[in-house]
């Protein structure tokens, strides 16, 4: 099986064919294919390659399956004895997809 560690979003993930991931958001719609060239390593069963700082050459493919929010998290911000209170919803958007092929 080969894996590859991919970094995007400022995230590093790793990756094999055939995984679904949630990724920050990209600015691509679903069914869209999409190309990771940030390779920062590729494993497999008999083989190893690593990136200083990425792999040149390797891409890994994927399809973009649907783009959406998380779930909302509540931000609250008080301070005792001021009367000061903040309250603040957030709901991080994410885009998931499906990796389609790993090349180096």
């Amino acid at each position: 099986m080969l894996h590859a560690i991919i970094e995007t979003g400022g995230k590093q993930y790793r990756v094999a064919e055939g995984d679904v991931i949630y990724i920050e958001k990209l600015p691509a719609e679903a069914g869209e294919k999409v190309t990771f060239d940030k390779v920062l390593a590729v494993i497999g069963d008999d083989t190893q390659s690593f990136g200083a700082p990425t792999v040149s050459g390797a891409t890994v493919t994927a399809e973009v399956v649907k783009n959406g929010k998380s779930k909302k998290i509540i931000v609250y911000k008080m301070k005792a004895k001021k009367n000061y209170r903040r309250k603040q919803g957030h709901r991080q958007p994410y885009t998931k997809v499906q990796i389609s092929s790993i090349t180096f």
